[in-house]
């Protein structure tokens, strides 16, 4: 297959020829960690697991619902085992796309080794997590015995296809192998049969190449925000605007441009790859949530790059449990008076807009009391990052994430 603009050139292989390779840079053939009749073992896998998903509706359901309806207080108690199913849901969604991936690459025949050792390793690990404990989060892992299933993840653990994958599809040789196929410079195919995002990739990967990654090590070793002539021309290319609707000034496109544009800028600077995201977020709310004024008022300048938004959600002592949060927001003579402490707020300073999630209702428990407020602010500065009365805070210096 000949290689993409910007792609180094990769030779692909049917897959019945994967029980070696030679490769001649290192003068002796391999034997490769890839399994026999890979696909039908995934699908094979997929209907166990689809059954283990099923019960686990019934199962979760059986918690929350008072008679056919859904109980939101035995929601609310429940939520461990609710977060869990939706885990368990995307897990399986996640498995359907990449069995679906690697069919489109089948059947141009461009299903490649790399491809297809992916393919293996994220059944085996999903499918291990599955049958064993998904970690939510470094600190939350549900099992099957929070969601009430033993009985029906064992049958998923006895399943032939299940078993020979958990024991045999993410090995270290199968990890060795994918990390000496992207050192060599091989990279999986994205199968973007729809041209336009294939365009798009290509377009800011050049902008990578040209913008970020001879700039993003020293940005890093220095803790340097990024420049701000570097988002103008990111506003001018159309990232902040991407799934924002074109009667307000955006691209109008899917979730799916968002990703891909994400994936390619992240290759230089996972700070740059996120830059997009708060955007994102703020214009999604205020399409879905927002009034008529609201939309007119800040989706064309969150399009442009005009406006620069911000996500304030996270508290010092909740972290990413928002239904627990404490900023308060008490309504006074026609305004809102916020008293509260937020971080890890990206843009923090440099934003234009907040979308800042707080307590309105004290009495109300969990989320029942927030809401969701829409608050201007003047754009800081390096010395003087928030110039407005009522506002303090200053950088969180990170030993990574940087940017």
């Amino acid at each position: 297959m000949d290689s993409l603009p910007g792609r180094p050139r990769v030779s692909f292989f049917p897959l019945m020829r994967f029980n070696s390779f030679d490769a001649p840079e290192r003068k002796r053939p391999m034997t490769m960690p890839l399994l026999d009749d890979l696909l039908p073992l995934c699908a094979e896998a997929l209907a166990p697991a689809r059954r283990l998903h099923e019960a686990t509706r019934a199962a979760v359901w059986g918690k929350v619902a008072a008679g056919n309806r859904l109980d939101p207080d035995a929601l609310e108690r429940e939520q461990n085992a609710t977060h869990g199913l939706a885990w368990q849901a995307t897990y399986l969604a996640a498995l359907q796309q990449m069995l679906d991936w690697a069919r489109r690459l089948e059947s141009s025949g461009r299903l490649g080794e790399l491809e297809a050792l992916i393919l293996q390793a994220a059944f085996a690990e999903y499918l291990k997590q599955l049958a064993g404990g998904i970690a939510m989060s470094q600190s939350e892992v549900v099992t099957p015995l929070d969601l009430g299933v033993e009985a029906e993840t064992a049958r998923l653990r006895a399943e032939g296809a299940v078993e020979r994958l958990c024991r045999e599809g993410f090995t270290p040789a199968c990890k060795r192998r994918i990390a000496e196929l992207l050192r060599d410079g091989a990279e999986p195919d994205p199968a973007d049969d729809d041209e336009t995002l294939g365009l798009m990739r290509a377009q800011f990967r050049r902008f990578v190449a040209e913008e970020v990654t001879p700039a993003a090590q020293a940005w890093h070793l220095k803790d340097e925000l990024v420049p701000m002539a570097v988002i103008e021309k990111l506003a001018e290319l159309g990232i902040f605007g991407l799934t924002v609707p074109e009667d307000f000034g955006g691209l109008g496109l899917g979730k799916l441009s968002m990703c891909v544009v994400t994936e390619e800028l992240s290759r230089g600077s996972l700070a740059v790859g996120s830059l997009g995201t708060r955007s994102e977020i703020a214009g999604e709310l205020i399409r879905l949530a927002g009034t008529t004024a609201q939309k007119e008022r800040y989706l064309p300048g969150i399009a442009s790059g005009e406006i620069l938004p911000t996500a304030v959600f996270t508290e010092p002592d909740t972290g990413s449990d928002l239904a627990n949060l404490k900023t308060r927001a008490v309504r006074s003579e026609g305004k809102w008076r916020v008293t509260g402490a937020k971080t890890w707020i990206t843009h923090a300073s440099r934003s234009d807009l907040m979308t800042l999630l707080v307590r309105t209702d004290a009495a109300a428990p969990g989320y029942r009391g927030l809401s969701m407020l829409l608050a201007e602010k003047p754009r800081g500065e390096e010395g003087d990052p928030f110039p407005v009365p009522g506002i303090r805070g200053g950088e969180i210096r990170v030993i990574g994430y940087r940017g």
